[in-house]
């Protein structure tokens, strides 16, 4: 029995403040809020990319305590996606669940919105594309543009396999010639309106200009 007595005062006063605790949670309102979760991805199957538009937020409707609530609302809340099942291009459809949330106990998932996320798969690819120059401005009076170069001349891009099919050529920042008046170099960035393809070198190009005067 001295198991029992040993530090009598100690285990009672433990097991007050672990009452207090209880109550103190069983006292607190029940209350129903929503979130805004990012949504992560795990097990991105080698050698494809996502072709279809990107999920990045779910919302979470979820109930309990206030205050665990309160505490799941500071926490990093996220929905994680498992690609481990997917092995082929094509189209896959995955349904969100409390597993994929990881909440803890004593929150109750009401629904996910969405509760289900579509992806469209591909091939990932990489292609060779060509840099447009624009010119902006015109030549102080007195000047011709004779010449121009681009190097580099083309730039590789990869992304989804009809993503980057789309991509025909890339074009890069406004050369502005209105304040030229001989030779000169300008280093521009390069850009492409595909928002799921990506360069692989650094988006830039050095583009110099050959100039001769009219008269």
């Amino acid at each position: 029995m001295h198991f029992i007595t040993d530090n009598i005062g100690w285990k009672l006063l433990s097991l007050i403040a672990a009452f207090l605790i209880w109550a103190n949670i069983a006292s607190e309102p029940e209350l129903t809020t929503i979130l805004s979760a990012p949504v992560e991805y795990k097990n991105f199957p080698r050698g494809l990319e996502i072709s279809s538009e990107i999920v990045e937020t779910v919302d979470v409707e979820t109930h309990g305590p206030a205050g665990q609530l309160r505490d799941l609302s500071a926490a990093h809340l996220a929905a994680i996606v498992d690609f481990s099942s997917v092995r082929a291009a094509g189209e896959r459809t995955f349904t969100l669940t409390t597993a994929e949330l990881n909440l803890p106990r004593g929150i109750q998932l009401i629904r996910i919105i969405p509760a289900q996320v579509r992806f469209k798969f591909e091939p990932g690819v990489t292609r060779t594309i060509p840099v447009q120059v624009p010119f902006a401005g015109k030549l102080p009076a007195g000047w011709k543009l004779a010449s121009f170069g681009v190097a580099p001349a083309t730039l590789t891009i990869a992304g989804p396999q009809s993503r980057v099919q789309a991509v025909t050529k890339a074009a890069s920042d406004p050369f502005d010639l209105s304040q030229v008046s001989g030779d000169t170099k300008q280093k521009l960035s390069v850009y492409i309106g595909e928002p799921q393809v990506r360069f692989l070198e650094v988006p830039q190009v050095t583009v110099s200009i050959h100039v001769e005067r009219t008269n």
